[in-house]
């Protein structure tokens, strides 16, 4: 039986054929978490979503989508227009992936800890 607390941790999934775009497996929206169809969410890419649902949260949301749009425009000029690239070096995303594989990490993430990754 799950407390009331792991309830509101859990996160929502949906399976979709058009969402996220090719190339990506699953996507968070607004903590709801996108899967393209035919894929399987991993424990390792749940732990990165949930990181991101965490970022968001703490940024209420549109300010988190705000700044990502900024820092991913800036990493394309940085970048030199490598798109993949550009994402890969997201504040955000970099902090999801370098933590994703420890699955204790939400339990213990310090708030604001994206910043460490600028």
């Amino acid at each position: 039986m799950l407390t009331k607390k792991q309830k509101r941790q859990m996160s929502k999934i949906l399976y979709s054929k058009i969402i996220p775009p090719k190339g990506f497996v699953a996507i968070n929206l607004f903590g709801l978490i996108v899967v393209r169809k035919g894929f399987m969410l991993t424990k390792t890419s749940l732990n990165h979503e949930k990181i991101h649902t965490r970022q968001m949260i703490e940024m209420l949301f549109l300010l988190f989508y705000l700044w990502y749009v900024i820092e991913y425009l800036i990493r394309l000029i940085q970048y030199k227009g490598a798109f993949l690239e550009a994402y890969r070096n997201i504040s955000f995303e970099r902090e999801a992936y370098a933590m994703q594989n420890d699955l204790q990490y939400i339990k213990r993430r310090k708030t604001w800890a994206w910043r460490f990754f600028l």
